[in-house]
């Protein structure tokens, strides 16, 4: 049960969509003589909530923000290694790289409660900032950077007995998440072709919205991840808000309470890599028992999410608006007539599944009548 590297992404990469960018963060799970899985315990989200999945698995595991482990259980340490790195003094130091295209989210984790868990030289950033253009993170700013990323990811990975794959957490809809998110993925799946890539992706919503251009970044990067990854967990805002307004019947929900949704959703995701257990125990049998014979492995609803984007996408395109900020960093308009394409032919792909489902309940329940 080898360990997994996580990486996380800054900019409205992290955990939710947030209007201070978060961190963005790479894992790297690795397969060993214990698990040691690339430890998504790092996702930092936002102020005072930055880092509260982080916080949720230390405490799941016994480590304390200064990496001490105070746990009372054996079943806590069994497969620590598959997220965290033992280092000297008995200390637990989360198997992470933290990325982000501007410097300040990385200065509020170091300051943040759970700042001295980490690595210091997985902390990877630029100085511009990517300013939620898909192109600047994809094409010129995070092209400039991804070397460096790689040259950590290395490392942690070389550092593994049996690396189990990768966990991203990024959103979708800033620039660094969704542009240098999926750039980072294709150069990885390149150079680990044979391991697991698996993201938890903030997808953008209106109704909890930082930007205007939020559904062109994550249509652009749709596309990427049905290629480069093997399982893609879609964080969606809006269902999240619906939660937390319908369900738990808060009138204002915050970031946090967002947040508060997500962390137990990775963490329980994540449940069965972490501890012993029989099923799903490391990320390819995770992937395998996710999905099923065909690409498609959930619930046929979740197209209404890629329509909603979709739509959104079409709306601005048509008048061609804010394409400026994108062909001024090198793209072109076909890129964007493609990522639509490819958009809608994602969204017929799941129609067609739920029409044949559709047809054989119809069939199925004329055969019964019959009897």
């Amino acid at each position: 049960h080898g360990p997994v590297l996580a990486l996380l992404l800054a900019q409205p990469l992290c955990i939710a969509s947030y209007s201070s960018y978060c961190p963005a963060t790479l894992n790297f799970p690795q397969l060993c003589n214990h698990a040691r899985d690339c430890s998504p315990a790092n996702w930092p989200v936002r102020q005072p909530d930055r880092l509260q999945v982080l916080g949720v698995i230390s405490d799941e595991h016994g480590i304390d923000p200064t990496g001490t482990y105070h746990g009372d259980s054996d079943l806590q340490l069994e497969r620590i290694n598959v997220y965290y790195n033992e280092a000297s003094g008995g200390k637990y130091v989360p198997r992470a790289v933290l990325i982000d295209l501007e410097p300040g989210t990385m200065d509020s984790v170091r300051a943040g409660p759970f700042g001295q868990l980490f690595r210091p030289d997985n902390f990877v950033f630029g100085q511009s900032g990517a300013g939620n253009n898909w192109a600047k993170g994809h094409y010129t700013e995070g092209a400039e950077l991804v070397d460096s990323v790689l040259d950590v990811v290395r490392k942690e990975s070389e550092s593994c007995d049996c690396l189990q794959g990768f966990q991203l957490t990024h959103s979708l809809g800033g620039g660094t998440g969704s542009g240098m998110g999926t750039l980072l993925i294709s150069k990885i799946r390149e150079e680990y072709p044979d391991r697991i890539m698996n993201t938890f992706s903030v997808v953008p919503s209106p109704k909890v919205s930082d930007t205007v251009v939020e559904p062109y970044n994550a249509t652009l990067s749709v596309h990427q991840l049905v290629e480069n990854t093997d399982e893609t967990f879609c964080i969606d805002n809006e269902a999240l808000y619906d939660i937390c307004f319908r369900t738990l019947k808060l009138t204002t929900p915050t970031y946090g309470d967002l947040n508060h949704l997500v962390s137990a959703t990775m963490s329980g995701v994540t449940t069965c890599l972490r501890f012993p257990g029989q099923l799903n125990a490391d990320l390819r049998k995770l992937a395998v028992n996710m999905m099923a014979v065909t690409f498609i492995g959930n619930s046929t609803a979740i197209q209404e999410l890629f329509k909603r984007v979709s739509e959104q996408f079409t709306a601005m395109f048509r008048r061609k608006a804010f394409l400026h900020w994108y062909t001024g960093e090198g793209m072109d308009e076909m890129e964007f007539t493609e990522a639509e394409s490819n958009m809608n032919d994602l969204v017929s792909e799941y129609q067609q599944y739920q029409d044949a489902t559709a047809e054989d309940e119809g069939e199925l329940g004329e055969e019964e009548a019959l009897e």
